[in-house]
Formats: structure tokens, C-alpha cells, sequence
């Protein structure tokens, strides 16, 4: 029995580590690394195992650093079943044929952009070369995975509840709990047997706080040999949940004041849908104004639909919605805005307002565009509400950057930065501590992931020092022997 680990190690996207049971392997999720473009299409693309050998997939959620390369897996061989909660399984459908989208427009850009700067080479003297030599031609570029590829990877999901022990292949079984980070999101406890040897691995994927809005609390795993556990926050403490709602209403009412329009960087899947259920109550409490909010993001739109599909997921205070004949996701002041052209004419309003918009961390989507129209206005306000991982443009303006390139293009960063740490959907180290806290007398071994290398040093310590368990930091391609 051994783990190997190809993703997030050392860094926090692009989840992925492979288990060999019985002369078989499988994956423990298939993200997508994000970060340096070159760096990021190389580890995207190659694949270091023969795709056609995966036995199965086991899917902690939904989140494209975590399940945005299975189209590639698929494109490369793989036809096995991909286990995962049936919230992921109905998230995934519009969330990979997005990616695949946005990986095809990607490639049509590039080509273009390759295919002007050489005409303008072929029209310079010696042909924009020295010695008159014609520029060589660039290979073509292709993208990661095509929309084709995403759907064919969607027949490959066999949906499991939470709680059901569910047999994987020789010598593997496994069942998913509540991970409380998304809709959907689980932890998973594996049951490993071989040569008469028995061994429980946990694995957290992304582990979520209590009081989030709209999902439920993390559950704790049963008792596990070895633990595969995140470390994103694992160096600090957010603010406590009961200050986002003050916080936002806040930013939102200084906002507002300068009559600056808000543009808020958010996933599609759970940040988006809680800003908008805590915006619906700030309103319905007359906290802040009751002004125009947009959802600019056609897949935020196809998600919001999955989340209204599992009300049974939902916590105590989105249940209360429902219960007064509510729609948690929707009131008088918000649009949904799907069309393209609907998007553009946001550049023409004046504020106040609110723009959310995908993605997250600035890296693509519709938001590069309000950003680009907007971040130089100092009655503006950018507002951050998740993490923001290294070299991506949402670092960058995290840590207020003079200028920031968008489009290659660079900016004045002008507008105010405001930040929700407190909304974040991983847990902090304190957190998952206490997580931790009822399995850790069984522990053999933590291994810590998706985190960076800062993050993962205190992290470890504190382990340590909490309930002294021998903790690893794998690097990428490291295997160990369970």
C-alpha cells in the first residue's frame, strides 16, 4: 500500500495524490495546479502515471483546484468511475464544462495574439529578425481540454451519499462526511487491506468552518491510522464568523457613501451564493442600502440552480428561507446577469453598486474586465472574500500592489482593497486543531497539504507541540509506504 503525492504539495491548488492498493492505483482528486501560466500548463498537461491505469477517482468536491483536471484525465485514457458526493457529482456538470470553455477561449486568444505578432514581424525590415531571417512559425496552441472532453467525463460519476460505506476495488473501501467548505464538500475515511494488513486513511480534501453560511458544520472523521490533511490557514486565526455580517455591511455602506461601485473577485460555487444569502439579510434588516447587486457570471447562475436542487444540505439559518417561503438566493434588488452583452453594459452604470463576479483569485473570468474599468477609481472598492494564492492577480492586489497587470496591461490600483477573511471556507489552524482533537490519539502520521511552505512550517509545529504526532510536509512526486 503506498501514497504518492503529485499536487499540492507545498502549494495550495492543483489536488491530486495517488493510492496503489493491490497492484492498483487511484486518485485522491484531480484539481488543477493554478499559478505561473508556463509552469501551470506543464504540470497540467503531463500527467506523471498512465492515465489508462487510474482504477477510480475518489472527489473530495467540487472546487476546480481540486476537480478541474479530470476532462484532462479523460482526455488522456482514464474511463473509470469517479466517486463523489451527489452535491459534487450535479456541481461538477456545469463547473468542468465552464473550465473547458474558458481553456478553449484561452487557446483561441493565444493563437490570435501569436498569429498578429508574427504578421507584424513578416511587415519589418529583415522580416523583424536579424540577418533577414523570417521569424520561425509557432506551434499552435491547444487548449488544456475542450468542452467535448468535459462531457464526456460527466457519465463517469457514480454519485454516493454521505455515511455509506462503499466498496472501491480489491482492498478498498471508503465513505465521505460532511467537510462543511462547500456544497457537497466531504472528508473521506479509506479503508485499506493488503497481505492481511489493514490500514484507515483519512483525508480531508478542504475542511470547512462551523457557522458558514447556507452549508452545514463539519463533521469529525472516525478514528484513522494516517491523516491527509489540509494547511491553508494552518499560521493564523480568522476573525470569528459572527463579524462578517458587521464587517461587509460596513464596506458596503462606505462604499456606498463615496457613490464607488464594488467589485468583489468570488468563486462560483459557495463564496457567490453566501454573499448574496448574507446581502439578503442585511437588507431584509435594513443594515445597508437596499442597492443594485449583479451576479455577473453565467456559471455562478448554473450553480446557484444546483444549490436551490439540495436543500437538504443547507444549515439551520438557509433552512429558515424555505421555511418562510423565501428563496435565499434571490430578492428584489439582484440580478443574475448571463449575457455578454449584459455584462458589458455594467461598464457603462454608475454607483453605487455591487458587481460579484467570478473568479476568486482574478485569474479569469468576467471580473478581469470590471477590474480593468474600475480598480483605478479611488471611490471604488475591490473586495476580497477568499484566499488568494501565490503569484495570481489577487495576491497581488492583496498585498496593494502600485499596479497590477490585467490583460497584460498594467493598471493604478486606486480603488480601496477590503478583505473578508472571516467568510473563508477553510478552516484556521485553531480550527482544525480542534478538528483534529477527537482522532489524533490513533494518528501514526499527518501529512499536510494544500498549503504553503510558511503556512505548513507553523502548522506542523503546532501539531506537534498540541498532541505530539509525527507530521510531513511531502514534496511533489514523494511517495511513502502505509
Amino acid at each position: 500500500m503506498k501514497l504518492t503525492f503529485w499536487g499540492a504539495a507545498k502549494v495550495v491548488t492543483g489536488s491530486m495524490h495517488q493510492l496503489t492498493v493491490e497492484g492498483q492505483d487511484y486518485l485522491l482528486d484531480c484539481g488543477l495546479y493554478q499559478g505561473r501560466r508556463k509552469e501551470a500548463e506543464e504540470r497540467n498537461k503531463q500527467f506523471p502515471f498512465n492515465c489508462r491505469e487510474i482504477s477510480a477517482v475518489l472527489l473530495s468536491h467540487a472546487h476546480i483546484d481540486h476537480s478541474g483536471n479530470l476532462p484532462g484525465l479523460v482526455r488522456c485514457g482514464f474511463r473509470g468511475p469517479i466517486y463523489a458526493s451527489p452535491g459534487t457529482a450535479d456541481l461538477c456538470q456545469p463547473m468542468l464544462a465552464d473550465s473547458a470553455s474558458l481553456q478553449e477561449k484561452d487557446a483561441e486568444f493565444l493563437n490570435k495574439r501569436n498569429l498578429r505578432r508574427k504578421s507584424l514581424n513578416l511587415h519589418r525590415p529583415n522580416g523583424g529578425k536579424p540577418n533577414g531571417k523570417q521569424p520561425n512559425g509557432e506551434a499552435m496552441v491547444e487548449p488544456l481540454y475542450t468542452v467535448e472532453d468535459a462531457e464526456a467525463t460527466v457519465p463517469l460519476f457514480r454519485p454516493v451519499p454521505m455515511h455509506t460505506p462503499t466498496g472501491i476495488g480489491p482492498g478498498l473501501s471508503y465513505q465521505s462526511f460532511e467537510a462543511g467548505h462547500i456544497l457537497g464538500s466531504t472528508s473521506m475515511l479509506l479503508e485499506l487491506e493488503s497481505a492481511g494488513r489493514k490500514v484507515r486513511l483519512g483525508f480531508t480534501g478542504d475542511l470547512g468552518r462551523r457557522g458558514l453560511p447556507i452549508i452545514r458544520d463539519p463533521e469529525p472523521l472516525p478514528g484513522a491510522d494516517y491523516l491527509i490533511l489540509e494547511s491553508t490557514y494552518g499560521d493564523r486565526v480568522h476573525e470569528p464568523i459572527q463579524s462578517v455580517a458587521d464587517r461587509l455591511a460596513d464596506i458596503v455602506n462606505r462604499t456606498y457613501e463615496r457613490g464607488g461601485k464594488m467589485i468583489v473577485p468570488a468563486f462560483a460555487v459557495g463564496r457567490t451564493q453566501q454573499l448574496v444569502l448574507l446581502l439578503h439579510q442585511l437588507i431584509n434588516a435594513n443594515r445597508i442600502p437596499a442597492f443594485p447587486i449583479f451576479v455577473d457570471s453565467p456559471l455562478a447562475v448554473d450553480v446557484t440552480e444546483v444549490f436551490r436542487k439540495h436543500p437538504e444540505l443547507f444549515d439551520e439559518e438557509a433552512q429558515s428561507f424555505l421555511t418562510n417561503h423565501e428563496d435565499p438566493f434571490g430578492f428584489k434588488r439582484l440580478t443574475y446577469v448571463r449575457d455578454v452583452n449584459q455584462s458589458k453594459a455594467l461598464n457603462d452604470l454608475h454607483g453605487p453598486f455591487m458587481i460579484v463576479s467570478a473568479s476568486g483569485m482574478c485569474e479569469g473570468g468576467r471580473v478581469l474586465h470590471h477590474l480593468k474599468n474600475n480598480i483605478s477609481d479611488p471611490r471604488n472598492t475591490i473586495l476580497l472574500t477568499g484566499y488568494q494564492a501565490e503569484n495570481t492577480l489577487g495576491r497581488k492586489i492583496e498585498q496593494h500592489w502600485s499596479e497590477v497587470p490585467i490583460f497584460g496591461e498594467p493598471m493604478r490600483l486606486r480603488a480601496e482593497v477590503a478583505e473578508l477573511d472571516a467568510l473563508s471556507g477553510h478552516a484556521d489552524r485553531d480550527e482544525m486543531l480542534a478538528w483534529m482533537q477527537p482522532i489524533a490519539s490513533g494518528l501514526k502520521k499527518v501529512f499536510l497539504v494544500h498549503g504553503e511552505p510558511d503556512q505548513q512550517t507553523a502548522f506542523a509545529a503546532a501539531i506537534r507541540q498540541r498532541y505530539g504526532l509525527e507530521v510531513v510536509v511531502p514534496e511533489r512526486g514523494q511517495s511513502f509506504d502505509l
